[in-house]
């Protein structure tokens, strides 16, 4: 079997992002009768049209869209290779950087981080996205750059990781709750109305189990997506909200924070990354910025 030829990889990155032979041609500085040669022997290696005529362009066949951000991806990470190393100079340095993070990191860490980014490299924009789970799909397809959170059983296995900080869970209430007044025994506790976090909609979590071990339950009177929102609910009633200690700092402000009556393990909050940014000299800038704002702070006891 003969060896593909791999210049059909740019040549199928920019078809697709262009969707039209002639700018292709223009792009890759070929005539528009090369670029036509190049199309049917794409068609040819994959046995697809890839790009059939609609009107007066051309759209993809649902083979080439699943073949784009595999392409993409592949003709980035060989670009990347055969691109000489460079010293980085943050100062002319610029780039997008997408974090994704749980609610909390940006109003705890984003404007320190910003702050020194901004001021090490004016050139580099963060961008922050939310985290709905911890598939790490958005990692390996490139459109994440730098994850934080707790280690799960659906982070891949190639992800690497670096420990930020220990985090606590802590009990949280409205100021003025009858909570705190007075000590917070586990019956006191189990007694009130909680709020459950849970991305999975789960019915229980790890407090009920520590109350379950006590003899004790809990009534779970809502069940929320994020921290922020079980704060803002724990702000304006009486329920309970249990979160991560310093993760939640800012957006804990002016509400009650007490010890948890009941053991639970502590966090690790690690930062994640994928392995082909690994040397990649300005995302181990940005790694290395993340790790020393994270860590600037005092973390919990045990």
């Amino acid at each position: 079997m003969s060896r593909p030829d791999l210049n059909l990889l740019v040549t199928l990155d920019v078809l697709l992002a262009e969707g039209s032979v002639a700018k292709a041609a223009r792009r890759l500085k070929l005539s528009p009768s090369a670029m036509s040669r190049a199309l049917a022997r794409l068609r040819e290696a994959t046995g697809d049209p890839l790009l059939v005529r609609a009107g007066r362009g051309l759209v993809p066949t649902p083979r080439a869209v699943e073949l784009g951000a595999a392409v993409g991806r592949l003709v980035k990470e060989a670009e990347a290779v055969l691109r000489p190393a460079e010293r980085l100079d943050l100062a002319r340095l610029e780039r997008s950087f997408t974090l994704r993070n749980s609610d909390g990191f940006v109003e705890n860490f984003g404007p320190a981080l910003l702050a020194r980014a901004s001021r090490e490299a004016p050139g580099v924009q963060l961008r922050f996205v939310p985290k709905p789970d911890k598939d790490s799909g958005p990692m390996r397809e490139g459109a994440v750059d730098l994850e934080t959170g707790v280690i799960g059983n659906t982070t891949g296995p190639e992800v690497r990781s670096r420990a930020l900080f220990r985090d606590r869970f802590v009990g949280v209430t409205r100021a003025g709750h009858p909570l705190s007044e007075g000590r917070v025994t586990a019956a006191r506790f189990a007694a009130g109305r909680h709020i459950l976090i849970s991305r999975r909609g789960l019915d229980r979590g790890p407090v009920d189990d520590a109350l379950e071990l006590a003899g004790l339950t809990r009534t779970i009177a809502t069940v929320v997506g994020g921290f922020a929102e079980a704060l803002a609910l724990a702000r304006g009633s009486d329920l309970i909200a249990t979160v991560p200690e310093r993760y939640t700092g800012t957006l804990r402000e002016g509400l009650f924070t007490f010890t948890l009556p009941v053991k639970l393990a502590p966090l690790t909050i690690s930062l994640l990354w994928h392995p082909r940014l690994d040397a990649d000299p300005a995302h181990r800038w940005l790694r290395g910025l993340v790790k020393e704002v994270c860590g600037g702070a005092r973390n919990p006891g045990p």
